[in-house]
């Protein structure tokens, strides 16, 4: 060309296509103007065009992104196909562990292909979960995203295409109880301070008698169909029911998710073979009624845990925990494909919480979450059919540790049955679930369950002015189990009481947090009033009462069964003699305290110091009790011996002698060293409890020691025998499961401060 300018390219109709960055750029400004010409007349509007230009600007943004993200494993996958080519038909899929390489891959060449990203997705889960810091540390909290991670997204977002998504239901208890927000009346009752609730006493048949508390909006106290504002055009969150007894079991009417349909039956089975029950029906009795309960999404105190009934309810509280996250996770995967195809920022794609753990479960020692976690797998991923990572580990962490029982003078049923298996109480682990896999030793901002002891999530927790402490992972809790809480109380209390205050607030960090997808109550700070609390005890207790009165704020409304205690272990006492009960008087349970401790001084402790009434044991179930009588009975240089948690075996050894020899007349001797170590004291000829015990047959055991094969034929006489128990009217729960409720009544209302029984009487 003579005019030195540059072309290339096919002839067109406007002549040929100029190449200078120039001529570039004035063509993309005429087409783009084009385009908004075609569009301003395609709806004659400019508002919409503009939406429509942003519209397609985020598509095309979104599809970088998503090139970007598959990209880097396009060199993977093609290599992954050439190994696989070479494999040939491999039947069988061995159980994945991040100490292990994957050998074997299930089905044949064509079924492997189609799922190349699923099968990609389980190498590099092994890989990562390599990575993966112990649950035992304080580094095992990820500061990660938390949420579902490209891996899993891949798995699901496969899966919708084959398989279909299923809807939620609108009388599914999961959407009912999480889906609206709180009205503003039944938000003042639940702020307010009592709540203005409604009682209903119902007797069930094997539950007995069951006490419901609903909290109940003020203005609107006898409405129960939720409520619809003209206004705000907004459905919010009905009212609590109280829950009715399950007769027949249809799993599409109990809205259980089809994944799992299949494994109910035998995991059951399974679980309670192991106590040589025979399982005709789908639940038994009692898993009936708590299972009512449970998908009800109410607050829940049994009190009426045993080692016989304790399978059947670990069972059917992860059956509804795998239930829960299940759904779950459907409804996030199936707005994640939705939103993909199409973007929304409308309230009905609200689907998370602030962080994404979302059940917590307390049990005291390792065996109790080893059995956890195997009914999770068997609930969840039966006989290999899916993948459990990391399993190895697991099995290698919680188990093993045994206590070597005694041959020889055997302990107690009930302490060989709490303390079989690993009893260590210090430990954490967090599990994540997807599809047909459950990982174990996730971080906690990548974990849907966590399983933990007070002491293990305490030492995370920490207290004020630590630096290395976290608790934004306890931020929306949705589900929350107490199994074995009255052992809670032998290890500590406060540990528990110290966790319990950091549930639920604001978290420090974001993590990750997409918050066009948090349900709208967790970004206002109501989450406590959705949180499922399940506690499960072998007592019933005023300070696990005081749990869930203080701590629990469900707006579904709790649970309590509570059924009166007929004789009470003071029948269990063998030996015919006096025992005298103590009542003293206290304006408030934190006078007790002191009224306790004057009434044993002035009225208790003379009469014993009496050198007749020598061998003189006082047990004392609360530790700070027992150190203010210790340091009173060394301030007044009253001869004793002592028998604490803390105590040395040598120390123990020689206070043992020293007592039955006649050396010391009173043995101090804690409850907790008792729960512990179950020894059997001998030369007891008087005993004082300062408070009744914990456990009612600590009662009878303790009185049980002052048998005559027990005692030194030279401490005294067989007639000079005595148990005195000194209690208050907050007492009352504990005396009642010593001498019966009946009893325990009669003796509150009493004008007389001093009844005495007789065994036999």
């Amino acid at each position: 060309m003579g005019n030195g300018r540059k072309f290339f390219g096919k002839k067109k109709k406007g002549g040929l296509k100029p190449t200078t960055k120039k001529k570039r750029k004035l063509l993309r400004e005429k087409e783009a103007t084009v385009n908004k010409k075609s569009l301003f007349n395609r709806y004659k509007n400019k508002q919409k065009v503009e939406e429509e230009l942003l519209k397609k600007k985020q598509m095309e943004r979104r599809f970088q992104q998503h090139q970007v993200a598959y990209s880097d494993s396009e060199e993977e996958e093609d290599a992954f196909g050439q190994l696989v080519s070479c494999l040939g038909n491999v039947k069988k899929r061995t159980v994945a562990d991040s100490d292990e390489s994957i050998s074997e891959y299930s089905s044949d060449i064509s079924e492997v292909s189609k799922s190349d990203h699923e099968v990609d997705n389980e190498l590099e889960g092994n890989v990562n979960d390599n990575m993966l810091q112990d649950g035992n540390d304080k580094d095992s909290i990820s500061k990660s995203d938390g949420r579902y991670s490209d891996e899993e997204e891949m798995e699901e977002n496969a899966a919708v295409e084959e398989v279909e998504i299923e809807k939620d239901l609108p009388n599914d208890p999961f959407t009912k109880h999480f889906q609206h927000d709180l009205s503003e009346e039944l938000l003042v009752s639940l702020s307010n301070t009592p709540h203005t609730v409604e009682h209903v006493i119902k007797t069930w048949p094997v539950f007995g008698n069951i006490s419901v508390t609903i909290p109940k909006p003020i203005e609107t106290a006898k409405k129960l169909k939720p409520k619809v504002s003209i206004l705000e055009k907004k459905t919010f969150a009905a009212v609590g029911t109280p829950p009715q007894s399950m007769q027949n079991i249809d799993f599409n009417q109990l809205h259980i998710k089809s994944q799992i349909q299949g494994n109910i039956v035998s995991a059951n089975k399974n679980n309670l073979i192991k106590k040589d029950l025979e399982l005709t029906e789908i639940f038994t009795p009692l898993q009936k009624d708590l299972f009512a309960i449970l998908n009800n999404y109410q607050d829940l105190y049994y009190p009426e845990r045993t080692f016989t009934n304790a399978d059947e309810i670990r069972y059917i509280y992860c059956l509804h925990v795998v239930n829960h996250l299940l759904k779950t996770r459907t409804k996030i995967i199936h707005h994640n494909a939705k939103l993909a195809k199409k973007p929304d920022l409308s309230d009905d794609f609200r689907d998370q919480g602030l962080v994404r753990p979302k059940v917590l479960i307390m049990v005291p020692f390792k065996n109790a979450a080893y059995r956890i976690v195997n009914t999770i797998i068997d609930i969840l991923v039966p006989k290999e059919a899916g993948q459990v990572v990391n399993k190895n580990r697991f099995e290698d962490d919680f188990t093993g540790g045994e206590l070597m029982m005694p041959r020889k003078n055997p302990k107690p049923e009930d302490y060989e049955l709490m303390f079989s298996g690993n009893t260590d109480d210090t430990f954490r682990l967090g599990m994540s679930v997807t599809k047909k896999t459950l990982k174990l030793y996730t971080d906690f901002y990548s974990s849907d369950i966590i399983i933990t002891s007070p002491l293990g999530l305490r030492m995370i927790v920490g207290a004020d002015g630590e630096e290395d402490r976290d608790y934004d992972f306890l931020a929306s809790i949705e589900v929350l189990i107490l199994d074995q809480a009255d052992v809670f109380l032998m290890q500590n209390w406060d540990h528990l009481l110290h966790t319990l205050e950091h549930f639920h607030l604001q978290p420090k960090k974001t993590h990750g947090t997409d918050f066009s997808r948090v349900r709208s109550w967790a970004v206002n700070g109501w989450s406590k009033y959705y949180r499922q609390t399940l506690v499960f005890s072998s007592l019933l207790l005023p300070e696990i009462k005081a749990i869930l009165n203080k701590k629990c704020q469900n707006y579904a409304g709790k649970v309590l069964v509570e059924n009166p205690v007929d004789n009470g272990s003071i029948q269990q006492v063998l030996l015919q003699i006096p025992q005298i009960f103590h009542r003293f008087t206290a304006v408030n349970p934190l006078a007790s305290v002191d009224s306790r401790f004057e009434y044993f001084l002035k009225e208790v402790l003379p009469k014993q110091r009496d050198s007749l009434m020598s061998h003189t044991l006082i047990y004392v179930p609360s530790y700070f009790d027992y150190v203010r009588i210790r340091n009173y009975f060394k301030k007044e240089d009253i001869g004793f011996v002592q028998i604490c948690e803390y105590s040395k075996d040598s120390k123990i050894a020689r206070a043992r002698d020293m007592f039955f020899h006649t050396e010391a007349h009173f043995l101090l001797y804690s409850e907790r060293v008792h729960f512990f170590r179950r020894f059997r004291i001998k030369g007891i000829r008087h005993i004082i409890f300062y408070q009744p015990p914990t456990y009612p047959h600590f009662y009878s055991e303790m009185c049980n020691l002052m048998q005559e094969s027990n005692q030194n034929k030279y401490g005294g006489s067989e007639f000079n025998m005595t148990v005195t128990v000194i209690y208050s009217q907050y007492d009352l729960q504990r005396v009642a499961a010593l001498v019966g409720t009946q009893r325990a009544a009669r003796m509150g209302r009493s004008d007389k401060a001093v009844h005495m029984y007789m065994t036999g009487d």
